[in-house]
């Protein structure tokens, strides 16, 4: 495994080796070119291409692989200016070199022997900082795509890991909402019982579709809108039979259309918390439910009867929980207005539906 990646690698180097070589060619054809446009030796003006290659190798490695990644890239400007000025002194002093060169060498101390072109040290110093212009703008573009796909793959990351964290707190939330309505069914199932009344087979068979909606529906992320609210009517069923006589409850839906779809044990919650939390107004536990669609917005309201020094539902287990899944779930989607008046609660929520 180690022989192979040591393998790997050195293909990668030789591979990388033989592009900067052919660059380098290439910019050497370039440079004969571009120098010998005016003179028909080619000879000399490949010489003179040649000796100019060190110095556009060496300014532009200095640049890609120093002044660029290490002053550029972490906005250290103060140095990168500096040794960029240090690097254009030392290669213009350099490329002075290579035109006395052209004097001294190829027109032996004749200057009306020199490559006309080479005559002109602006035009060759433009000639070889434009390479080095134009690989460290590629170098730079390359930098700048790596950084982005980095910072995406990272953004990426950070999203799984938040969507991971939402759906950790929503199973916990679920986890508590469960106990918390089962601990209050298997309480009025266990008044029944000690009665011995005879609706206690109906509520038994009640509750077993309550834990059916629990076990196998409520670990859904979405559930139709017309199970959730079966759901609610075999629960006001368990109560209106543990209330009794004491209990006055109207439940309304209008315009509830068959394929709207929502995150399950949503409104079930509040409907508990008016039972639990409700006290009776005149002998009689008041509750008041309504439902309605318009479009894809759902508006749910609930009002129960309740004295004011009890503790408010606000603080219930149920409703808690409720408020922090509408925050994960319909984050921006919804709107819930909790009113707590002297003998009255109030709940209205609004949500957009899928």
């Amino acid at each position: 495994m180690s022989s192979l990646l040591s393998k790997q690698i050195l293909l990668k180097a030789l591979a990388r080796s033989l592009k900067h070589l052919l660059f380098w060619c290439l910019v050497l054809l370039f440079f004969t070119y571009f120098f010998g446009s005016q003179s028909k030796d080619f000879h000399n003006t490949l010489l003179f291409s040649a000796f100019l290659m060190p110095i556009t190798i060496a300014t532009t490695y200095v640049s890609i692989y120093k002044l660029i990644p290490e002053y550029l890239i972490p906005k250290r400007y103060g140095k990168f200016a500096l040794y960029s000025c240090y690097t254009l002194i030392i290669s213009g002093y350099l490329i002075m070199l290579s035109i006395f060169f052209s004097l001294i060498y190829l027109a032996h101390f004749n200057y009306n022997e020199m490559n006309p072109v080479t005559k002109n040290i602006i035009l060759v110093t433009s000639g070889v900082y434009l390479i080095v212009i134009l690989v460290s703008a590629y170098k730079l573009l390359q930098l700048n795509l790596e950084h982005a796909e980095r910072t995406k793959k990272l953004q990426t990351q950070i999203l799984e890991t938040q969507l991971k964290l939402k759906e950790q707190e929503l199973q916990y939330l679920k986890m508590q909402i469960h106990p918390h309505f089962l601990f209050n069914t298997l309480n009025t199932l266990y008044g029944f019982a000690l009665r011995k009344a005879d609706e206690t087979p109906e509520m038994i068979l009640k509750l077993s579709n309550l834990l059916d909606y629990l076990l196998y529906q409520a670990d859904k992320p979405f559930v139709l809108l017309t199970e959730e609210i079966e759901h609610i009517k075999d629960y006001i069923a368990l109560e209106e039979m543990r209330f009794n006589e004491t209990l006055k409850l109207q439940f309304t839906s209008n315009n509830i259309p068959e394929t709207l779809t929502m995150a399950p044990m949503v409104l079930v919650p509040f409907v508990e918390n008016s039972f639990k939390h409700g006290a009776l107004h005149q002998g009689k536990l008041h509750i008041y439910i309504h439902l309605e669609c318009q479009g894809q917005t759902l508006y749910f309201n609930i009002d129960n009867t309740h004295k004011k020094a009890h503790a408010s539902p606000k603080k219930g287990i149920g409703l808690e929980n409720i408020k922090k899944r509408l925050n994960l779930l319909y984050k921006d989607n919804y709107t819930l207005h909790i009113q707590n008046e002297s003998d009255i609660f109030k709940v209205q929520l609004q949500l957009q539906l899928h």
